[in-house]
Formats: structure tokens, C-alpha cells, sequence
């Protein structure tokens, strides 16, 4: 029978060290051999990240400790190994250096830099023989956005590297055409962002391995390629969206295009880390494709997209492949983790990764909802109400709610298990994940909602969502908070400063000055807030008006900071400067900063840590006990 306590004071299974165990996860998957082979996060082992594969009866470390298999390629990391001609070659975090694990054992195949971490690589994948290819970035002067990139030949045999193109700005990995003529690939310049416009490019490459002078069949500054495949030596198969959505394309040398499959879904997505894949070939004229992070596949017979495998509802692009007549990849749905799957062509899960065992009758059940704005826009949102089954509220009791913002601001919340989701539905705190204007999933048109509206309409949509369900009595209009990282932490801040709609916030790895953030950060996105500002400088007034920081003064409600003092993203600087404002204002807050972390937390002790701090800081807002947890020290 279940026992009357109010919502927050349940006590439940799931922990923050439970959470903090799933944190990491595979990432990077692709079949060798015929083998299942990925990168593994360890939240256990300090965030390291190993190379695993598959074996009879469970799977075994291809590259023991301490080899790190990551990189700071665009700071986001793109795909971080590769196996040329037999040889497994790897990206190190520790110096950014490429290796390959020889007979021997693992030796460097790219020089020791300069000045530490200065020259990266990324998105390896394996060229002509004897070479794996790369892009290669290097710095260039002492700002963040101050560097150079170019497309490189590694060689396997330690005999050094060669400049094979520098198209763009930025630049995705050359991939060869199956008659070894040709190299396709696609780049970008600033202002764009991947999702707003790229090239797709392909050039001759000659006996001797030189690339000749590119040529441009598809792509531009206002259509999106996120993924491109050879597909014979004349045609290329690439995920653009010059209908407004991405769909599979059949791309010629001549210039031709053809669209495989007309739909309004999003069969790819925006390209955050280099190497991510959307769509992979079966053969005879069908393709598997994630569709808004659900499995499909694409039929050029009939031009159909069938969904396949729907009990999991969120397919991560860094791992989709074939191996045989599977498809293979990393993917989790409403009442599982995210685990390494072979799906069989009727549509069979098997698991190559064990599923832990989760206590299910704690776990909470998404409901994906759509609420609609005053100016009538619909907003998806995926609910997580309380759940619980030792505990029940007392009658006419309304839980608490935590409205969660994604972070990119081009990002999308997926309806799956989150363990760190659960961990607050399962203690009686409801939590609504907001795809808001600007999020990827639903075509171009509602991304580009946040066009020049960054810190308007993100902030609105949260605002409308966290209302609806008050006036639903889903949630509790005086214990509402809203919490995000990166991205989703300016759209937290930004509430906070600027509507009264909420009650407490977590702020994590935050932007909270505009103009500051945009001379302080990294190359990749030290040009995005043209487009979701404005350009400077003549918009740099919005970029004065919005920031959480020059409205600081407006924030009268609770808040906790979490920030990683190694983030090259969003620097600890911006979260200090707010901070050393609210002190002596008589405002509850926190500040936890955390050495080694950078955007995002990997660490286990780190992930306890912080989500155990939120929950004392809720309990201490709200007016309800944590057992369980250490009580947070709030400063005012």
C-alpha cells in the first residue's frame, strides 16, 4: 500500500551514483571484420574514454587505460578512430596526437605539438591504403577562435602527414569514391552553422594521392548536407534539405539531384560532431535511417520510410551501420538505457551491451504532449510526471515541476529513459523537457522560429509549457523551476532575469553575456549568434538587452550554478561575473565549480555531486526534506 508523503520527500532506489553509472555510454560505433566495434564513456575511470568491441558472450577493451579515445575537433570532438588497412588508429585526449596500436604496442603518428593540445585531429576515417584520413586544426593565435583547418593523409606506418585540401572553414572528412578517383566531402564558412547552409564538394584525386581543384554539385548557403556516402563512382548518396527538411538525396557528378524519398521528416540532423551518421545503406535501393531519432527504413521502390524497431524511440547519429542484414547501433527508448543494438530485418532488438537492471516500476513514463503559444505556435514536449509506486500525495497536493531546456540552442529531446530525470520523478518532482522554436526534429521552418530570437521565443515557449500545465494541475504554480546547461542554461538564466513565471533555477555551463561569449569562445560558434541574435554590430544592442547578466538585477528567486573550470565553450568567467553580483543581495544561491570537468560533466564524483546538490536545492526552496542527500549551503 502506498504511504502519504508530499511530492519532493519520497525516498527511491535510484541514486545519483545510479545516475552517474549511465552517464557515459557508447558512442562512435561502426562495424570492422564484421565485428561491432565503439568508444565507451567511463564515468568510473575519471571520463576516460575506451575503444571496445563485441565478443562471444559480452565484449572486451581494444585499448586499455590509459588511452583516451576523444578530441577537440570544433571543441564538440568529431568521430575520434578509425581502422586503416587492419591497424586501429586514435585520437588521445590527454595531447590531441594521432596513434595506431602496432605489434609492437601503441606508438604516435603525428608529432608532438608546440604548445600543448594546439594542433588537434578529428573525424578519422581510413583513405588510401596505407593512410587514414582526417581533419586536421591547429591554432593559429592566442584567441580560441583563432585557428586554421585542413583536410590531412595520416600515414599508418608512421611516415608523417600531407595536406590534401582546405576548401572551407570548416570541413568534414574525405571520403573515397569505391574506383579511388574522387573524394567527396562538405564544409561551411562563417557566419553559417552546418544546419544552415554547406557545400558539398568533390575532387579528383590522382595517382600520386593529390586531390585536384573541387567542384560544388550540391549544397549552398541556404541548404544543410549533413551526411554524404559514395554510392558508385558516379553518385553520391547525401542528407540535405532544400525542401525545408532534411530527406536522402541521390547526388550525380554531373549535378544532377534527386530526392529518394519526398517526406516531411527529418531523416538527418544538425552536425554537431563531425562523423555522425544518419542513414546507411542495405542494398537493393533501401536504406536504414533515423527519423527524428527513430528507426526507419527508406524504400526508393515505392519512395516509402517504414519505421522499424519502435520500442526505441531515441538512435544516437554517432552509431548507425550494417553488418550483414542488421543494423546495428546505439539507441535507448521509454523503458531503457541507451545500449549498443543489432536490429534484425523484421525488426528483432537484440542487445550487445547488457541492459542494467533498473527498478522499472520507478521509473517515470514519457507522454509526448504538444502545448500551443498565445501567438498560436505548438510547442512538443516530452512530460515526465512523478512516479513512484511506495508513495502517493496527499489529495489535491500538485507535484513540483522542473521545466528542462536542451541545450544547442539546435538541439531535441528525444522521448527515453533519463536516469537523471528519473532521479527527480521518482522522489515526486515532475520534469518537462521543452523542444522549443529553434530545436532540430521538426523541419526547418520551426528551427528557424529562433532566428534573431534567441532569449525571446525559447523563453516564451518555456513559459507557455511551464502555464499550461499549472492550469492543467499537472504542476504546482508556486514550486516551478526551470534548469538547463550550455545553451539551455542562457535560455534558464534568461527566464529567471526576464518573467516571474518561475520559482528557483539551475544555471550549468552558462552563456550570460552575449557579446562577451562571442570574443571569448571557440571557433565553432564564435559566428552563431548572427543568426540567433543578429549580426554585430549592428544588433548589438539585443546583445546587450538580452543577456542574463546586464538583467541581473531583475533576478529576485533562488538559483544554483554548476560550471566546469577546463569549459572552452562557455568559460567559468561569465558565471563568476554573475555570481560576484548576487553577493549581498539577500538572494538564495550556490556556486559548485568543478576542476577538471569541461562542457558538460563526465566525471562520476562530479555528476553525484551536482545532482545531489540540486535535489537539497529544490528541498530547501520548495519547503520539503532531501533524506538522503547532504544539505547544500546557500549564500546570499
Amino acid at each position: 500500500m502506498s504511504r502519504i508523503s508530499p511530492y519532493g520527500t519520497w525516498s527511491s532506489p535510484i541514486t545519483a551514483a545510479d545516475v552517474a553509472a549511465a552517464g557515459g555510454g557508447p558512442q562512435w560505433l561502426d562495424v570492422v571484420g564484421g565485428e561491432v566495434w565503439w568508444a565507451e564513456a567511463r564515468p568510473g575511470e575519471q571520463g576516460r574514454v575506451a575503444l571496445v568491441r563485441a565478443v562471444p558472450g559480452g565484449t572486451e577493451d581494444v585499448l586499455a587505460a590509459p588511452w583516451n579515445v576523444r578530441n577537440r575537433l570544433h571543441e564538440y570532438g568529431g568521430r575520434p578512430w578509425a581502422v586503416a588497412g587492419g591497424i586501429v588508429v586514435f585520437t588521445h585526449w590527454a595531447d590531441q596526437r594521432v596513434y595506431a596500436q602496432s605489434e609492437t604496442g601503441v606508438v604516435p603518428l603525428t608529432p608532438a605539438p608546440a604548445e600543448p593540445q594546439s594542433v588537434r585531429y578529428g573525424d578519422l576515417r581510413a583513405g588510401r591504403p596505407g593512410e587514414v584520413w582526417a581533419v586536421r586544426e591547429r591554432g593559429t593565435g592566442p584567441r580560441p577562435a583563432d585557428v586554421e583547418r585542413e583536410l590531412v593523409a595520416i600515414a599508418v606506418d608512421g611516415g608523417g602527414e600531407r595536406v590534401l585540401a582546405a576548401s572551407h572553414r570548416f570541413l568534414t572528412v574525405p571520403k573515397l569514391s569505391p574506383d579511388g578517383r574522387h573524394a567527396a566531402w562538405f564544409g561551411w564558412d562563417h557566419p553559417l552553422m552546418p544546419w544552415d547552409g554547406t557545400e558539398l564538394c568533390v575532387a579528383p584525386v590522382g595517382e600520386d594521392g593529390a586531390f585536384g581543384p573541387h567542384r560544388v554539385p550540391a549544397g549552398g548557403a541556404d541548404v544543410s548536407v549533413c551526411q554524404v556516402e559514395w554510392e558508385t563512382p558516379e553518385t553520391l548518396l547525401a542528407l540535405m534539405d532544400p525542401d525545408g527538411w532534411w530527406n536522402l538525396h541521390r547526388v550525380g557528378l554531373d549535378g544532377s539531384v534527386k530526392n529518394l524519398a519526398p517526406v516531411e521528416q527529418e531523416l538527418g540532423g544538425p552536425l554537431w560532431k563531425t562523423g555522425s551518421r544518419w542513414f546507411a545503406p542495405l542494398g537493393g535501393g533501401r536504406h536504414a535511417v533515423l527519423s527524428a531519432g527513430r528507426l526507419a527504413v527508406l524504400d526508393e521502390a515505392d519512395g516509402s520510410v517504414t519505421p522499424l524497431a519502435g520500442e526505441l524511440t531515441a538512435w544516437s547519429s554517432t552509431g548507425l551501420a550494417v553488418s550483414g542484414e542488421d543494423i546495428v547501433g546505439v539507441a535507448g527508448g521509454p523503458a531503457r538505457e541507451a545500449a549498443v543494438v543489432r536490429v534484425s530485418p523484421g525488426g528483432a532488438v537484440t542487445d550487445l551491451t547488457p541492459q542494467p537492471e533498473l527498478p522499472s516500476a520507478y521509473l517515470p513514463v514519457p507522454q509526448e504532449r504538444v502545448f500551443t503559444t498565445a501567438d498560436g505556435e505548438t510547442v512538443p514536449v516530452v512530460l515526465y510526471p512523478p512516479r513512484n509506486p511506495d508513495f502517493a500525495a496527499p489529495d489535491g497536493e500538485r507535484p513540483p515541476l522542473l521545466v528542462d531546456v536542451h541545450g544547442g540552442p539546435t538541439g531535441q529531446h528525444f522521448a527515453e529513459l533519463n536516469l537523471e530525470i528519473a532521479y527527480f520523478t521518482s522522489r515526486g518532482i515532475g520534469v518537462a523537457a521543452v523542444n522549443y522554436g529553434g530545436s532540430t526534429g521538426f523541419g526547418r521552418a520551426y528551427r528557424e522560429r529562433l532566428r534573431e530570437q534567441w532569449g525571446v521565443v525559447d523563453v516564451a515557449d518555456c513559459v507557455a509549457v511551464a502555464e499550461a500545465l499549472v492550469a492543467a494541475g499537472l504542476a504546482d504554480g508556486d514550486r516551478l523551476a526551470i534548469k538547463g546547461g550550455s545553451a539551455g542554461g542562457f535560455t534558464a538564466a534568461a527566464s529567471l532575469t526576464t518573467t516571474k513565471t518561475y520559482r528557483a533555477g539551475t544555471v550549468m555551463y552558462p552563456v550570460l553575456d552575449l557579446a562577451g561569449w562571442v570574443a571569448d569562445t571557440h571557433d565553432f560558434e564564435s559566428r552563431y549568434l548572427d543568426g540567433l541574435v543578429g549580426p554585430l554590430p549592428s544588433a548589438k544592442q539585443r546583445y546587450v538587452e538580452r543577456s542574463p547578466l546586464t538583467n541581473v538585477g531583475e533576478l529576485a528567486v533562488p538559483v544554483l550554478f554548476q560550471q566546469g573550470l577546463e569549459d572552452r565553450i562557455c568559460p567559468p568567467e561569465q558565471a563568476d561575473r554573475l555570481v560576484a553580483r548576487l553577493a549581498g543581495r539577500g538572494i538564495p544561491y550556490a556556486y559548485q565549480r568543478f576542476d577538471g570537468e569541461q562542457h558538460g560533466f563526465r566525471q562520476a564524483a562530479t555528476i553525484v555531486a551536482a545532482l545531489e546538490a540540486e535535489l537539497s536545492f529544490y528541498g530547501q526552496v520548495f519547503g520539503f526534506e532531501t533524506p538522503g542527500v547532504a544539505r547544500l549551503e546557500l549564500s546570499r
